[in-house]
């Protein structure tokens, strides 16, 4: 008979004794899980790592990108006359200056209408064609002028609208000219008489070179409205004339269009304000760059900290750090104070190292700053301190410009070599264009500018032929096509031959002219010569080309340079020296620790597969222990049923035994 429970009827306690037999059998799991937890410390120690490089990464690029962002401070002793920013490579030093006049934009008012709603003329499709240039000669009276020349800006694009039925009226011409982006800005005024609305035309930029001249073809009505031609007939009246800001420069005559005035001092735009002196400061901010370095060596503690912490042993604990006696936290911590001791090889010879600068070990392996070390050596030599982190580059030819150095870029010296000169595709005339051009007979253009067609008209009239020149610029820049595809050209005269040549270089650029204008402006036999991409080599391998920009090969030494050749000759063109300071290094040494195949991702994966075995082991451990747990309780199931039934047997015989004596 089975008994109900172990040990009943025995007194045998089976579970205490299955319970302590399978302690002693799991002492190998309790190894494992022992084992595991120190696996499971070091991986997260290691992402406490790998967060104290990534920080420290953080605060290098910083300083990095201090280094090579120079900053400058442009102070104005009178901020209500004109402030200042300096950028790039400003000179340093006070200036006087006086603002004598500032710049402004024309405003252009047409004669007064009864509505601002109501058709004007008949809404016949009318031409309204808008130019740029400036008004010179000649005197103004009450808004008109009288004797002047009105000469068109090559350089400024304006372009034209069409008015019919659908927006013939004051707001709907306000409405066509605004949505066209013309550069010129439409608004309607009321004035208060019998005839009060008044459309009224402003330049979006200001400058004497910004005046308008407006040629409508089409309703009459609409040419009595806003045709405006300065050196003749003008149906609009000029309340404000354009004019360009004028200032003197420690003495020097500087104009400009535009208020805000660029390269009156290298590396300095000016905003100028209202008339009036000011003297204008203009010297290095150090302290973007100071704050950098502060950030540098504070991140580097912090991460130093970090590996010592996990590193260190505790004698009066008698424990280590997740990482003692590790072998990665050991590199880590080695390698970059090799690096950071050792001398840098950015182009900066008068400062080599971090001790120069204020920057240096402490016996701990902590690094300290002198700041008044720093300050001298910012104050002078800036440009060495700011070599000393940040990678730099130069070309020995001139007219090869660093586009780019990547950061796969390996400092070095590199041969360049170019054997085709980029170049823009051009159309020139094979005679003096005529320099009459007649409506409906020779004023229409084709033009296609790097795959992009353009439809041109030209304004009838007789011009010189830099005018004419200059007119054929504006009208081709201002073609909304090429404004979309973001194409430009030039439009040059020598001898009377026009030269159309694009803005954009490589093999994708080129020339071409159709229409009844072209054989009066190009001649019959124009020559049109298509552009070309720069080839050459760097560093003795082909260079991918496209426009003037030559690429190193990827994979190579030169990765991720990019030349931009502004001109020349083809053959050899010097050398690109590309150095790179403590930034570029160290950098380096830390991509290595947390890269994909770095140390620290070894590491961790040789962690997390030592942690699967782990698993694994403890899973068929379990499984050997569920067998002998079984196997126990089996075999002390059996002994309590034998004990128990001898039991029984030995009380029958005592009860026998006991009758045998009462009975003798």
């Amino acid at each position: 008979m089975a008994l109900a429970a172990p040990g009943v009827g025995s007194n045998l306690d089976v579970n205490n004794i299955v319970s302590q037999l399978m302690s002693i059998e799991r002492q190998p799991v309790a190894a494992l899980d022992s084992k595991e937890a120190s696996f499971q410390a070091k991986l997260s120690a290691y992402g406490v790592l790998r967060s104290a490089l990534s920080s420290f990464q953080g605060a290098l690029s910083s300083l990095t990108s201090a280094s090579r962002a120079a900053s400058f401070a442009a102070t104005s002793s009178d901020a209500n006359v004109l402030s200042a920013a300096a950028a790039g490579n400003p000179t340093l030093g006070s200036y006087s200056l006086e603002v004598e006049q500032l710049a402004q934009r024309q405003s252009l008012v047409a004669g007064g209408q009864p509505s601002s709603s109501a058709a004007i003329g008949s809404g016949a499709a009318t031409t309204i064609t808008f130019e740029f240039g400036k008004i010179s000669g000649g005197t103004q009276t009450d808004g008109v002028y009288a004797g002047a020349t009105f000469s068109v800006d090559g350089t400024a694009t304006g372009g034209s609208v069409t008015i019919d039925a659908s927006n013939n009226s004051l707001q709907g011409i306000r409405d066509a000219i605004n949505n066209a982006n013309l550069g010129i800005k439409a608004s309607i005024v009321k004035d208060g008489s019998a005839t009060p609305y008044r459309l009224v035309l402003q330049p979006a930029a200001s400058g004497a070179s910004r005046s308008i001249r407006i040629n409508a073809s089409g309703d009459p009505a609409l040419a009595a409205l806003l045709a405006h031609d300065p050196s003749g007939t003008q149906n609009l009246r000029e309340t404000i004339a354009a004019q360009d800001a004028e200032l003197l420069v420690n003495g020097v005559q500087i104009a400009s269009s535009s208020n805000s005035v660029d390269g009156a001092i290298e590396g300095v735009t000016l905003t100028l304000l209202k008339e009036g002196t000011s003297t204008l400061d203009v010297s290095r901010d150090t302290a973007p760059i100071k704050k950098a370095i502060e950030g540098f060596v504070k991140a580097y503690n912090e991460l130093d900290s970090g590996v010592r912490s996990l590193t260190k042993y505790d004698p009066q604990t008698k424990r280590g750090g997740a990482l003692l006696g590790d072998g990665a936290a050991r590199a880590i911590q080695s390698q970059l104070r090799a690096a950071l001791g050792a001398r840098n090889q950015a182009d900066g010879p008068s400062i080599d190292t971090l001790a120069e600068i204020g920057v240096s070990f402490q016996r701990d392996g902590s690094l300290s700053l002198d700041s008044a070390k720093l300050d001298k050596a910012l104050a002078s030599d800036y440009a060495a301190v700011a070599a000393l982190f940040g990678s730099s580059s130069r070309a020995s030819d001139s007219l090869i410009n660093i586009a780019s150095s990547g950061t796969r870029t390996k400092p070095g010296t590199y041969a360049v070599t170019v054997t085709t000169l980029p170049a823009q595709g051009k159309l020139v005339g094979d005679m003096a264009a005529g320099l009459t051009i007649t409506q409906g007979l020779n004023d229409q253009l084709s033009i296609t500018v790097d795959g992009t067609v353009a439809s041109v008209t030209l304004a009838a009239g007789t011009y010189t032929a830099s005018a004419l020149a200059d007119t054929l610029q504006s009208a081709i820049n201002s073609a909304p096509s090429l404004q979309t595809a973001g194409s430009k050209v030039t439009v040059t005269e020598n001898a009377g031959v026009l030269t159309v040549r694009s803005e954009r270089y490589g093999s994708s650029s080129a020339i071409s002219a159709s229409g009844n204008a072209a054989s009066t402006l190009f001649g019959n036999s124009p020559v049109a010569s298509p552009g070309a991409d720069v080839a050459g080599t760097i560093n003795g391998l082909p260079a991918s080309g496209s426009g003037q920009r030559l690429s190193g090969q990827p994979g190579t030494d030169t990765d991720g340079l990019v030349l931009e050749v502004t001109g020349g000759l083809t053959g050899s063109r010097g050398v690109v020296t590309v150095t790179g300071g403590y930034g570029k290094v160290i950098s380096e040494v830390v991509d290595g620790f947390l890269s994909s195949t770095g140390l620290l991702s070894s590491r961790t994966e040789g962690i997390n597969r030592s942690i699967q075995d782990i698993g694994k082991r403890r899973d068929a451990l379990n499984t050997r222990l569920d067998d002998i747990e079984k196997r126990y309780r089996a075999q002390f199931t059996a002994l309590d049923s034998l004990i128990s039934s001898m039991n029984a047997t030995s009380a029958f015989l005592t009860q026998q035994l006991a009758k045998l004596s009462n009975t003798n």
